[in-house]
């Protein structure tokens, strides 16, 4: 067969051409560029949304909440579904749910409705994720992941660091809307990028898949990541994140009960039972935590040292900026350093957190936030990468959507526990929980990764 076509080989990878394997990366790429700019836009936009939109006020935290609670729900399941499907058609369809819906909440008549159609593009952009992950494994072998995945970094790092500058830009152009149709139109060029590809779909037939079982696991997900979300805080009742965390608990309880009876488990737990596989996620959702927290804390530190909003600029410019040139570098080093510069930019992390409990003095600020800033750039996607190295091809899809899932529970979980000790003990005791989130991931990867070691003169790496 002439190559071009899809052929499958023995590690259930899909022979492409080298221009068709580009063209497979760069429409991943482009639509990992969305996520950050849906989630920062969306929350730029809330009081402007609230003030023109019928509806309750309290209805604006969920335009965030719907999207990041049914992204997260729905990850499992479409992990599953694109590697039973067409990898490239599962991941066109969800640029095209994205697009849809983005510019569906452009003409959302009342807050309900935007409610509802952003809830809809957190499933469209779980399609995108689980499938743009499933058919890139499907393509690159392992030994081309960590270069893969460096790119990856470097797009996602850099919609991170860009996002709010963005955000801001579209609203002062086109009002709220506008933040609501770019994402989307960028999805829609994601889509219009997978033209002419092959459709990826394995030639074995699908495997029966535990619907009950991944349902589960999307509510109880949903559940807790919304609560987390939700907070505690003034202007929440508390019978609204404690009635979710009755959900989680009790879709938990019926998840390890039909996980239990079930012949084929919709959670993946042989990836689980891979030590590098666990580590790596806990140690990508410690730094997204210290990325978070340190987006919300460092500026109300610099405030109450009284920095310019010159100054302020150059500090979260040092914590983003590199995140966006330095992930390809990353990717490189972690050919033969993934573990240690893993985890000694964890364990910096966590000493940058613990001077700042001593002392916020203006310098310092800006050297944490450098600090930060540096050990994020260095490790943008090679968390992802070295733990997806473990995932077979064929389950490519189901391996980046528990990692994904993971990843944001834990930063969920931290900026939470963050926001409700700040709201006790102060700014700087927000970094602190970060960074005893980045202490415990270091220790946990010093632990479940092997170190370099040599045998028979050879130096060999563990994965």
């Amino acid at each position: 067969m002439a190559l071009g076509f899809p052929l499958f080989r023995s590690a259930l990878m899909f022979a492409l051409s080298a221009r068709q394997r580009r063209r497979v990366l760069v429409a991943d790429l482009i639509s990992t560029a969305v996520f950050p700019l849906a989630i920062t836009g969306a929350t730029a936009a809330v009081p402007d949304v609230t003030a023109h939109l019928r509806g309750a006020v309290a209805l604006g935290p969920w335009i965030v909440l719907a999207y990041n609670g049914l992204f997260a729900a729905a990850l499992l399941l479409a992990g599953a579904s694109a590697d039973r499907l067409a990898r490239t058609r599962f991941f066109a369809v969800g640029n095209i749910v994205v697009a849809a819906t983005g510019a569906l909440s452009a003409l959302a008549p009342d807050l309900p409705s935007l409610v509802a159609l952003r809830a809809a593009g957190g499933v469209g952009a779980a399609m995108c994720a689980a499938g743009g992950s499933s058919m890139v494994l499907a393509v690159y072998p392992p030994e081309e992941r960590r270069r893969v995945y460096g790119y990856a970094g470097a797009v996602l790092g850099g919609s991170l660091a860009l996002g709010p500058v963005v955000a801001q830009a579209l609203m002062a152009v086109g009002g709220w809307p506008l933040v609501f149709v770019a994402p989307g139109a960028v999805a829609a060029v994601a889509a219009l990028a997978t033209l002419g590809l092959p459709g990826l779909r394995s030639p074995e037939p699908p495997e029966s898949f535990d619907l009950a079982g991944a349902a589960l696991f999307g509510v109880t997900v949903a559940a807790a990541v919304t609560a987390l979300g939700m907070g505690f805080g003034a202007g929440v009742p508390w019978w609204g994140p404690g009635g979710l965390i009755l959900v989680a608990v009790a879709g938990a309880t019926g998840l390890v009960r039909v996980e239990r009876r079930a012949p084929e488990p919709a959670i993946p737990l042989d990836l689980l039972r891979i030590p590098a596989y666990r580590a790596y996620a806990v140690a990508t959702g410690a730094f997204m935590g210290m990325l978070v927290v340190g987006l919300a804390v460092l500026p109300r530190l610099g405030s109450a040292q009284s920095m310019s909003p010159g100054e302020t600029a150059v500090m979260l410019g040092l914590l983003t900026v590199p995140s966006t040139v330095l992930p390809l570098l990353a990717a490189r080093l972690a050919r033969r350093l993934a573990r240690q510069l893993v985890t000694g930019a964890l364990f910096a992390c966590a000493v940058t957190a613990v001077v700042l409990q001593v002392t916020d003095a203006p310098g310092v600020l800006l050297v944490a936030a450098g600090v930060i800033g540096l050990c994020l750039g260095l490790t943008e996607g090679v968390p992802d990468g070295q733990a997806l190295n473990h995932v077979p091809s064929r389950r490519g899809g189901a391996g980046a959507a528990l990692f994904s899932t993971t990843r944001m529970s834990l930063e969920t979980f931290t900026l939470a526990a963050a926001t409700g000790v700040m709201a006790a003990l102060g700014p700087s005791s927000g970094m602190a929980v970060a960074g005893a989130m980045c202490l415990t991931a270091a220790l946990v990867v010093r632990r479940a990764v092997p170190s370099p070691r040599r045998v028979g003169g050879e130096r060999l790496y563990g994965r």
